[in-house]
């Protein structure tokens, strides 16, 4: 793609990589056919190659986002499914994300909009928080037809029970079961810490049993990946800077192997770290914290699960979130890794296409979110399973609030399959 930024223009590093982005776009359309919301909306500028064209004008012009581009930007899930679909390479996360930062800071959107992205990211990050927002929406649930229409939307997508805090995500160290292999740190995340504190202790129980020491450091935090995926930059680099601090301490102390994180979303980011803070000073530390992030996954692979002395056959549909198959570009770890447990291992026909959790997409696009959950549901209930697994949070909910299939995270299976208890969220399936 031709593209005629000025030398002015050029001399920000964002805009020159955003540039060399675009030039690298040829127009071939191959991404259209893997786009979610160009296959639900059907509008070239609801799909990848429309959405450059939409960016690539407002940032040459350097003008301010207009509402058109604001809105076609927006239903953007950041699913990258375009990126493992282009043949030439296109780097779509960090054009995209560019395209956000530059809305956030020249687009005044309307009060509504606005007002609800301020309550997200004030929310969102902080489990505390997020517990008491929830207590609200359950009180507000009989009245969520009368609110505003995201606002409704994240009312009934609040959970109908919570577990108690968990005393297993305070800092600590778990020691290794036999000889240590590993020290690892675990991001414990912060929406999935008040909304399903079994990933973590699941998570915990297969890393120590499997000669891991797990470290919970202090100070941890929001990786920022909430904030970052709604252009708001500064508050995105607050947060990651304490994990990054957090963990440096760590690194810098007894050293770590590895950062494993068990939510795709915040890997994603995590991994990036060094982007994210580019010509920042704290540049070389986000880069040693991103070189040692791993899904929990990827280091299973690499210590070797153990394997079951009576399998579990259960049929378990494995949905592959889209930022551990786009983002992270992780595909055939999980799957082995169930099948190597013991379970009986099938995925959908269009794995790879998102459900339509995307963050806090289903939160502020509820009605696009819905018809891919629909979607996505029906491909897993065709299968017949008795389980989905995931490896994110977001699919989690998303998928679970639309079938009546269990859903539970890969972790989970694993660990009771090498000898921890059953996931809460399988009291009922019989064995």
């Amino acid at each position: 793609m031709q593209t005629n930024f000025s030398a002015e223009q050029l001399a920000d590093p964002e805009v020159a990589r955003s540039n060399k982005i675009l030039r690298a776009c040829v127009h071939c359309g191959f991404c259209t056919a893997t786009c979610p919301t160009y296959q639900v909306l059907g509008d070239e500028l609801d799909s990848p190659r429309g959405r450059i064209y939409l960016i690539k004008d407002m940032l040459e012009k350097g003008r301010p986002a207009d509402e058109r581009t604001v809105r076609h930007i927006d239903r953007c899930l950041s699913c990258l499914s375009c990126m493992t679909t282009c043949p030439s390479g296109v780097d779509y996360m960090h054009l995209v994300d560019h395209a956000r930062v530059h809305i956030e800071r020249t687009y005044r959107r309307p009060l509504p909009d606005r007002a609800m992205r301020w309550l997200l990211a004030r929310i969102l990050p902080y489990p505390r928080r997020f517990r008491f927002a929830i207590l609200g929406a359950w009180i507000a649930r009989p009245f969520a037809r009368l609110l505003p229409r995201t606002l409704g939307a994240m009312i009934r997508f609040a959970p109908r029970s919570l577990p108690p805090p968990s005393r297993m995500d305070d800092p600590q160290v778990f020691p290794a079961e036999g000889t240590r292999r590993r020290r690892v740190a675990l991001l414990t995340g912060c929406a999935q810490r008040a909304l399903n504190t079994d990933i973590n202790a699941a998570t915990i129980r297969l890393l120590t049993r499997h000669g891991c020491e797990v470290v919970i450091a202090r100070g941890l935090g929001c990786c920022g990946a909430l904030t970052h995926h709604m252009g708001k930059e500064e508050e995105a680099r607050a947060h990651a800077a304490g994990t990054i601090r957090a963990f440096m301490r760590e690194i810098s102390g007894q050293g770590l192997d590895a950062i494993v994180i068990n939510t795709s979303g915040c890997g994603t980011v995590v991994k990036d770290y060094g982007t994210l803070f580019e010509g920042h000073p704290l540049e070389p530390q986000a880069r040693r914290v991103a070189e040692r992030a791993r899904d929990v996954v990827e280091l299973m692979v690499e210590l070797g699960v153990e394997t079951p002395a009576t399998p579990r056959k259960l049929r378990v549909a494995y949905h592959a979130a889209c930022s551990l198959q786009h983002g992270q570009r992780v595909t055939g770890a999980p799957k082995a890794l169930l099948a190597a447990a013991g379970y009986e291992v099938v995925e959908p026909r269009d794995a790879h296409l998102c459900c339509g959790s995307a963050g806090t997409y289903n939160l502020l696009q509820p009605e696009i979110s819905a018809k891919l959950r629909e979607r996505k549901v029906a491909t897993l209930e065709v299968l017949e399973p008795q389980i989905v697994a995931a490896g994110n949070i977001g699919c989690m909910m998303q998928i679970g609030s639309g079938t009546e299939v269990p859903v539970v995270h890969t972790a989970e299976l694993l660990d009771w399959a090498t000898g921890g208890p059953r996931p809460p969220a399988l009291a009922g399936l019989a064995v």
